[in-house]
């Protein structure tokens, strides 16, 4: 099952448009294959769409894992 995201999101759609061959690799990885481990849909998932920072790459797992972290802590 595909990410119902990918159409909108603004990293891929902007800024991969320089970068086909890793474009078409991170979207068959996490738009495609297994979207649930997208750094980007996890922040999205856990604390909305507002507060998924333009240049979070789907690989940065940790990175996300803070955000939420720091998050829910200002909460």
């Amino acid at each position: 099952m595909a990410c119902s995201l990918t159409e909108g999101c603004i990293f891929f759609n902007d800024k991969m448009a320089n970068m086909p061959s890793m474009a078409k690799m991170y979207k068959q990885r996490y738009c495609e294959d297994s979207f649930e481990t997208c750094a980007r849909y996890e922040v999205f998932k856990a604390i909305g769409r507002e507060n998924v920072p333009a240049d979070l790459y789907p690989n940065e797992a940790e990175k996300a894992s803070g955000l939420i972290s720091g998050f829910q802590v200002s909460q």
